[in-house]
């Protein structure tokens, strides 16, 4: 499988896949940013009148709570539904899950039409599956990823959705599968919007080949990770980070991405 990473990079590279995103304000520009030096196309589109047209269209959809109305929870619902319907992967970001009611109606709401993936640090993995009653800190987590991962199972079992825990470990569960993955760098916290990124990444992977969601999901978090980690050397603060990044992203080679891929697997067929 480690091999196959590279080769679903640059694919998505080659292939260019068209990636739908309804996303919250903080991070629209952040997000197209990376999803072009990744290679993808990103559509950033919420009417209502063309949401639909725009997931039948593009490769996958992206959906991310972050900055919640009336208007965009209808607009939210339309995609998801739609992608459901025809059979489009899609990626959910339960951004903030466990602070609002709000957030919760909403994230209950999406959950019918069962994500392809859902990609969410461990406080929103733990509330989308409630578990934990406690609220979230705002968008950051209270937990570590660790903790999540009887709530990630919950989900990948109910839902069928590949679930991913972001955080200092990112982990991936699959069925009996489960990816850990050891890259990036602390510094990352203090740019806000690379766990959206992360979302967006997963869209692009997944919507370039959905016949495999667990391993695409493994591809674009080990990219971004492994990016940030190399990108973080010529940085100075969360500014250049960001722009080094993208950079990465762009530019990486082969033999970077092996030289400073960390993971590992339980339970699954991630030999390293």
């Amino acid at each position: 499988m480690k091999e196959s990473l590279w080769e679903r990079i640059v694919s998505v590279r080659n292939n260019s896949p068209l990636v739908h995103n309804i996303t919250n304000f903080v991070v629209m520009n952040t997000t197209a940013n990376a999803l072009l030096a990744t290679g993808a196309s990103p559509i950033m589109a919420h009417a209502h009148a063309e949401v639909q047209d725009m997931v039948a269209l593009c490769s996958a959809s992206v959906i991310n709570i972050g900055t919640l109305n009336d208007y965009w929870i209808k607009s939210m619902e339309l995609a998801a539904a739609k992608a459901s319907e025809i059979n489009k992967p899609w990626v959910l970001d339960p951004v903030g899950a466990g602070a609002t009611a709000l957030r919760d109606e909403t994230v209950a709401m999406l959950l019918q039409y069962k994500p392809t993936v859902i990609r969410g640090n461990a406080s929103e993995i733990m509330a989308l599956a409630k578990v934990s009653q406690q609220k979230t800190k705002g968008v950051d987590s209270v937990h570590q990823s660790s903790e999540a991962i009887e709530a990630a199972q919950w989900l990948n079992t109910t839902y069928g959705s590949v679930v991913c825990i972001s955080g200092a470990t990112d982990v991936i569960i699959s069925g009996t599968q489960k990816v850990l993955l050891k890259n990036g760098h602390p510094l990352m916290q203090k740019v806000t919007g690379l766990g959206c990124t992360a979302t967006a990444l997963i869209g692009a992977f997944v919507g370039n080949d959905s016949s495999n969601a667990f391993q695409a999901t493994i591809a674009a978090m080990a990219l971004l990770g492994v990016a940030g980690e190399i990108a973080e050397q010529n940085s100075v603060g969360p500014g250049s980070l960001q722009l080094h990044i993208l950079d990465k992203l762009y530019n990486i080679t082969e033999a970077e991405f092996y030289q400073y891929l960390n993971a590992g697997e339980q339970n699954g067929e991630f030999p390293l």
